[in-house]
């Protein structure tokens, strides 16, 4: 992992920077002071950023690439907790009053990230009240896809889960191919059973029997949906294929 200052590789493409959302509507000399506080991340895949229960020493703000952020539970277990796609700003802790970090985040890609250290996180908010703003808005937006993915979890059943995961992913980050839409990094079956809270060998099950009506089509950390259509009615509970939870 490569960390480099700012001011000395000003390749970030001033107009595409100001089109991620923690910069809307910034003017240039508030991107200018924002960015003076921040070093560029540069990572190669598998490259972790920071670890779980580690002290909270900078937040940050993907640029490119793709982060997976997990987390381990008090009997042991890993969940997927969430994707980091480009423009998303995560670590930051200090907005929930916490002093480390729940979770691990890596890689799974090389990637270029913004890095401030934590001590900032008031004086910045408080110098420029568009980024407050958009932060703030990045955060609910966070919470409101955890109170989601809660309900799914409590009120669900699996395969339901595993369609509206899927669709998220696709939502986030899915590339238009001719035959259906990629999900655009790398994404196992083990990933997808963190993410719904049930095992491998459910999802494995639910997906081969996709596969099998032509809804999807996988690989090695590949997933192609071909047809969202009928994945949203079975994540609206429309049409639901046999696939019992074991665990």
């Amino acid at each position: 992992m490569g960390i480099i200052a700012v001011t000395a590789d000003l390749a970030l493409n001033r107009a595409w920077l100001a089109s991620l959302p923690p910069f809307a509507n910034s003017r240039r000399e508030e991107q200018d002071d924002i960015l003076s506080q921040a070093a560029i991340l540069r990572l190669h895949n598998g490259d972790t950023v920071f670890e779980q229960g580690a002290p909270a020493e900078a937040f940050y703000l993907l640029v490119h690439g793709r982060l997976k952020a997990s987390q381990i539970t008090g009997d042991g277990q890993r969940v997927l907790v969430r994707v980091v796609n480009p423009g998303d700003l995560f670590g930051f802790v200090r907005a929930l009053g916490r002093g480390d970090y729940p979770a691990t985040a890596c890689a799974t890609q090389d990637s270029l990230a913004l890095a401030w250290p934590t001590r900032q996180w008031e004086p910045l908010l408080a110098r420029h009240p568009g980024f407050a703003l958009n932060t703030v808005q990045a955060i609910g937006v966070r919470l409101q896809e955890a109170h989601v993915r809660f309900c799914e979890l409590a009120t669900e059943e699996v395969e339901r889960r595993v369609a509206h995961t899927v669709l998220r992913l696709v939502q986030q980050s899915g590339r238009p191919e001719a035959d259906g839409i990629r999900i655009d990094f790398p994404v196992s079956r083990q990933d997808i059973a963190e993410m719904t809270g049930t095992t491998l060998h459910t999802v494995s099950r639910i997906l081969s029997a996709w596969e099998d009506r032509g809804l999807v089509r996988g690989g090695r950390q590949k997933l192609l949906v071909c047809n969202p259509q009928r994945l949203m009615q079975i994540a609206g509970g429309d049409e639901r294929e046999p696939a019992h939870e074991d665990a």
